[in-house]
């Protein structure tokens, strides 16, 4: 049998995902991240991007966050972010109209804080196409 950890994903609102895997894959700010059981205790800032987890069954499931903390320990992953979403429940045409209204809101900058704000808007978009993207390539 193989080794084991912990995972929990969880948002602001609810709790994502908690189960035990084989490995972890998270987009942490250096990089993407691979975490398998007894790794060593680590603690990161997440930019948004897919989170990948293998369960002991070898099944692959991704989710979207939109940055956040991951806590590493050797048998217990937490991850926890403003935003967290299993990719299946990404709205496609919600995260197109979100890029394209960022967009124009960075060609239209009334100041540097409108421009901060699009800019984060723009990149969370971007990460929820990818994680649409990765979600099918698999199928």
């Amino acid at each position: 049998m193989a080794m084991t950890m912990q995972v929990n994903i969880v948002s602001a609102e609810q709790e994502i995902y908690s189960g035990t895997v084989t490995q972890v894959f998270a987009p942490a700010e250096m990089g993407e991240v691979g975490v398998m059981p007894r790794h060593a205790p680590m603690l990161s800032t997440l930019k948004a991007g897919v989170v990948r987890v293998i369960s002991q069954e070898g099944e692959e499931q991704t989710f979207f966050v939109s940055g956040g903390i991951l806590e590493i320990q050797p048998h217990v992953v937490t991850i926890l972010s403003d935003t967290a979403l299993r990719a299946a429940d990404i709205d496609e045409s919600a995260a197109l109209e979100a890029k394209a209204r960022a967009e124009a809101a960075m060609k239209d900058k009334a100041s540097d804080m409108d421009y901060a704000k699009a800019k984060s808007e723009l990149i969370e978009a971007v990460a929820q196409i990818e994680a649409l993207k990765k979600l099918r390539k698999k199928k």
